[in-house]
């Protein structure tokens, strides 16, 4: 028997709105980055926006695994299984996750003497991600004792953490990039042991944290650690798909100019803020689907699965008109490069199109999530991404001289090509549902 629909949109913004607040607060971080970045000059943003967008590839693979700990751990308390034993485990499989990542990176270093960059920007980039690999680990920790908080319906602490975060990172980059008394200014340098710090910061905190509230033995369970690898891997591949096509742009355009890297990562700083939203309402519908997929009532599965659909569309099409209505300003927040801005624009109208299909997209993956249906995922998003979005853009972008824009054109259909793909899958399933109910 289901509840009244109200009972499900409080339910799914319980959990939502304070993962709204930390989902905001760590884009909003790396928002800073780029912020102080383009204070300090165009070529300290160009460094950064290359540096990152190879980073965050490989970071976002192991990134991926771990959010399956929240879904999976979702669904055995469904079934009424002690879940607070898997925190030990959790933490051993984050340590061994940022060890292989961080190796990922070092090795990775070398290669950049050969990418053909501005001369200029090499020294920096390479800089900014040796720092960046040692960083690795205070994330994978915050965020792996995040998900399993998550798991518990534990959220205000770790997201109000991760805002508070916002503030420490912004003071350390200003300190930290521009110099202050005996400080020297350590531009691009300075930006990566800021983000050493707060990653550290969170992860270390978050851990004190959970020993305070929970009575957390030691235990060891193998098939743990088989499960978030079954159930992580396609999510994992997934994102790093989305990932490497995102970055792939402004890594491609970084060759023509450093500008453009500078404009993609300024553009994605954007769109991801806004994505945030739909994102945790995503996060959500993961834990509340999973708990209800465990339990087998397939009833508050379904309502979940389309309130927060609903609900995501409902926002992106706000934040849509937005981008359409003050493009120059929301661009000029982060530079005032005229020529940059020019870059900008023109694509963050496009951008409105793509946001309505991103929020979609991503509640139909919470969905997925939930029932443990990942392959989906992984599947759908290799097709549009790698199969339309990148042929297409590149075609666009060079052979018909649309630059930046013919990419994100191939992102958005790229996007549409995804939510059809998914909708058809998940239909499927839901009609073995209907039959069961």
């Amino acid at each position: 028997m289901t509840q009244p629909v109200k009972y499900y949109i409080n339910e799914l913004l319980r959990i939502a709105l304070p993962i709204i607040m930390g989902n905001l607060g760590f884009i909003l971080i790396g928002a800073g980055d780029v912020l102080i970045a383009g204070r300090h000059s165009t070529n300290t943003l160009a460094a950064i926006s290359i540096a990152t967008a190879i980073t965050n590839c490989i970071q976002t693979f192991g990134i991926g695994i771990l959010v399956s700990i929240s879904p999976l751990l979702s669904n055995y308390r469904g079934e009424h299984k002690q879940t607070k034993r898997y925190f030990y485990p959790t933490l051993r499989f984050a340590f061994l996750t940022s060890c292989i990542v961080m190796l990922a990176i070092l090795g990775v270093i070398p290669l950049i003497d050969f990418l053909h960059y501005d001369p200029v920007l090499v020294p920096m980039i390479k800089q900014y991600m040796l720092i960046t690999a040692f960083a690795t680990f205070g994330g994978y920790l915050h965020a792996a004792v995040k998900e399993f908080l998550q798991s518990f319906e534990i959220v205000i602490f770790p997201n109000l953490l991760t805002f508070i975060a916002v503030f420490l990172n912004i003071f350390l980059n200003i300190i930290l990039v521009f110099g202050f008394g005996p400080i020297p200014s350590l531009g691009v340098v300075g930006l990566a042991w800021a983000s050493f710090i707060v990653r550290y910061f969170m992860g270390i905190a978050l851990l004190v944290y959970s020993f305070r509230i929970m009575r957390l033995n030691n235990y060891t369970d193998f098939n743990y650690y088989k499960q978030l690898v079954k159930i992580g891997l396609p999510v994992s591949a997934a994102i790093l798909v989305e990932f490497v096509a995102f970055n792939f742009v402004a890594v491609v355009m970084g060759r023509v100019a450093g500008v453009y890297a500078a404009a993609q990562n300024l553009i994605c700083t954007l769109t991801t803020v806004s994505f945030m939203i739909p994102l945790a309402l995503s996060s959500a519908m993961a834990v509340k689907v999973g708990f209800a997929n465990g339990a087998k009532n397939y009833a508050d599965l379904k309502q979940y699965a389309k309130l927060g659909t609903m609900m995501s569309i409902g926002f992106m099409i706000c934040s849509a008109i937005i981008f359409v209505s003050f493009p120059r300003a929301l661009a000029g927040l982060f530079t005032k490069d005229p020529g940059l801005i020019a870059i900008c624009v023109p694509v963050l109208y496009l951008l409105a199109g793509f946001q309505i299909f991103d929020g979609l997209q991503v509640s139909l993956s919470g969905v997925c999530k939930g029932i443990k249906k990942t392959n989906i995922v992984l599947v759908a998003s290799f097709i549009a991404y790698w199969l339309i979005s990148i042929p297409l853009g590149y075609n666009l972008a060079f052979k018909y001289n649309m630059g930046l824009r013919g990419f994100w054109i191939g992102l958005i259909a790229s996007a549409i090509a995804l939510c059809v793909m998914m909708l058809f899958m998940l239909k499927r399933y839901f009609s073995q549902i209907n039959k069961q109910l």
